[in-house]
C-alpha cells in the first residue's frame, strides 16, 4: 500500500498493487498537462481509495482517456484510458504525488519520437543542486 496527495493536501489517495516500476509519456499532451514529460505509475483503478474526492476535476482530453486535477491547487491527480482495451482499468499517477517515491525504477517511456531533443536526465554538462545548495543559492525554501 502507497499513499500520495496533491500539492495543497486537498486530495490525498491510498493505493493497492502498486508495481515497482514508472513509465515516461513524451506525448504533447502530457508534456502540455505537466510542464514536462509524464513520469506515471500505473496502478489497478479499483486498488486505489480517495480522500478528498469532491475536490477532483476530471475532463475528458481525448476520445479514450481522461485526466484528473485537484480542484483547489491544480495538481495532475492522474491519466486514464477511457475505451475498453489492453490499458483500460488502471490510473496512470504521476511518480511525484506519491509520499514514498522512492524504489522505483523506469520500465518503459513511449512517445520517443516525440521527446524534445532537450529532455534529457543526464550527461555531463549538467548541473545537479542538492536541496541544500539550492537553500544556499536561492535563499529560503519551504519545509519541503
Amino acid at each position: 500500500m502507497k499513499t500520495g496527495a496533491c500539492l495543497c493536501g486537498a486530495v490525498r489517495f491510498r493505493a493497492a498493487d502498486v508495481p515497482d516500476t514508472f513509465g515516461v509519456c513524451h506525448c504533447r499532451m502530457c508534456r502540455r498537462w505537466t510542464g514536462s514529460a509524464l513520469l506515471e505509475v500505473s496502478v489497478p483503478e479499483g486498488g486505489v481509495t480517495w480522500a478528498g474526492a469532491e475536490n477532483i476535476a476530471r475532463r475528458a482530453t481525448s476520445a479514450w482517456a481522461e485526466r484528473a486535477w485537484c480542484r483547489e491547487c491544480g495538481s495532475g491527480l492522474y491519466y486514464k484510458v477511457t475505451m475498453q482495451g489492453e490499458w483500460s482499468g488502471k490510473l496512470d499517477i504521476p511518480l511525484g504525488l506519491f509520499d514514498e517515491p522512492d524504489g522505483f525504477k523506469m520500465s518503459h517511456e513511449i512517445f520517443i519520437d516525440h521527446k524534445p531533443d532537450s529532455f534529457e536526465y543526464g550527461g555531463p554538462a549538467r548541473i545537479v543542486l542538492t536541496r541544500q545548495q539550492c537553500v544556499e543559492k536561492f535563499g529560503a525554501l519551504d519545509s519541503e
